[in-house]
Formats: C-alpha cells, structure tokens, sequence
C-alpha cells in the first residue's frame, strides 16, 4: 500500500488487548498533526475541568479578529458573544473549527496541552503553534506527532470509556469525549472504508500535502480497535485517499479474523 501512494504514510493499529499492534509502518516518525492534534485539546479541556472545576463552564469571549479561515461554526457568531468550554469542543472536534481550537489554546495553554500529551504517554508529540499562525508556519514551527503517540491516546480514551477506569481522565470524560467524536462530520477516510452503519470515533486533518485519520472503530462494540493513519508530502489526494481505505480494509479484516 505504501508504494502505491506517492509521499509517506504512517500507521498504527491495536485493538482493546493487551498485546503488541497489530500493524505499524512509520508508527514512530514524525507527520505534522493537521486537525488531529484537537482531541489532544480537548483532552486537555477535560483534564483541566478534573484539576480545575468549572473549566468547561468557563466562558471565553470572541472577537471578530479572532475569525480564521476553515471556521464553518464560528464565522456566525457575533463581535464579543460569549462561548464556553464545553461549546467550543464540539465544532472544533465535528467540524474541525479552526477558531474554537484557537480560542481554546489560548485558554488552556499551549504549555498545558502539551503537559498534558506527555502525561498521556505522547513524548514525540509537540504542538508549537495555532491554527493558520502563518508567522510560525514561515519558521517551520510545526504541529507534529507520530502514529503511535496518537493511537496511545485514543487508546487511553477508548479504555477509559469503555472499562470504567481512570485513564488519562475519568471515565465519564473519556465517554463524553467518544460521544463527541462519534458526531464527526467528516467521514471520507476510515469510516468509508468501513461496512456501512459501523460505529466510529474519529478525527480528521488535512494540510497541504497531508491527510490524516484517526479513529475509534466501533467503541461500544465486542471488538473495538484503534487505527491511526497519517501522511506527509502526499499530493495526490485520490491516491491519498485509496492508501487510507486500502489500510482500513487490511486492518478491519485482520481484527475479524482475530476473534
């Protein structure tokens, strides 16, 4: 699959068992995050609510300069309307609303977020910037993880959701934030690969030359796996997207045949 695809492609898969992945390619190289790095956010959002009560009440006032571009949700909203916590994390994880995830970096910290990626176990993960920070971009001040770092985490969110365990937050958080995911608009990757009507949590990131997909499939079902799947210099986007499904497919019939 990966010679198939013009550019680099990354990828990490494990079910639920505690057993070694049942696939890695690239899994510990570097692949800028896109909009995957938002369930890093939120994350942090529930973590702070743990440490800090109230967080997700807490309200953060919009500004019509803070309005950037790939904002479907928040190009509505008015000078100075107030938003919480809580409502910005669903359009910046279900439609990827760049201006919410920008609102709540700057509430959190981007120091916090990424305190809280090592806390989860993610050493190779860095978020250096804010959405569509040109400024940064020109001085290569890239969002990057790797496969692995992002099927950890999704890993402790989908355990803790589904065992009733504290994992990277409480199990209630952990349920709220697959609820969420599973509201995901964006459904041309993973899900499409998959048969119709299967249940999945996922996040979506698209930059020039990159697409990737990161995923829950089915979180309440008997077999539930993670499958992480990122790409770089990548430009051919039907390629892109045929590399994507073809892992999906390779991945969903090794986790049948394993059962």
């Amino acid at each position: 699959i990966a010679r198939s695809m013009p550019g680099r492609i990354g990828v990490y898969a494990r079910t639920m068992a505690p057993a070694p992945p049942i696939a890695t390619y690239n899994a510990y190289r570097h692949f800028p995050t896109a909009s995957t790095i938002k369930v890093l956010i939120m994350t942090t959002a529930y973590a702070t609510e743990e440490i800090r009560p109230g967080t997700l009440s807490s309200e953060i006032t919009f500004h019509s300069s803070d309005l950037i571009g790939g904002s479907d949700f928040m190009v509505a909203a008015t000078n100075g309307q107030r938003f919480t916590v809580r409502q910005l994390i669903v359009p910046m994880i279900q439609r990827s609303d760049n201006t919410a995830a920008n609102l709540l970096m700057g509430y959190l910290g981007i120091a916090n977020i990424n305190a809280i990626g090592r806390r989860a176990g993610m050493d190779r993960t860095h978020l250096a910037r804010k959405f569509m920070d040109f400024a940064a971009i020109a001085h290569h001040n890239d969002n990057l993880s790797t496969p692995a770092d992002m099927g950890q985490l999704l890993y402790l969110i989908e355990r803790g959701a589904r065992e009733g365990v504290r994992t990277i937050v409480s199990p209630q958080h952990c349920r709220n934030m697959v609820g969420i995911m599973l509201g995901q608009t964006d459904r041309d990757g993973i899900p499409a690969a998959l048969p119709r009507e299967t249940s999945v949590a996922n996040k979506t990131g698209e930059l020039d030359g990159t697409r990737n997909d990161v995923a829950i499939v089915e979180p309440y079902g008997d077999s539930p796996f993670i499958l992480i799947i990122m790409t770089a210099n990548a430009y051919d986007v039907s390629a892109d997207y045929a590399a994507i499904h073809a892992v999906t497919r390779a991945t969903y019939a090794a986790v049948a045949h394993s059962f």
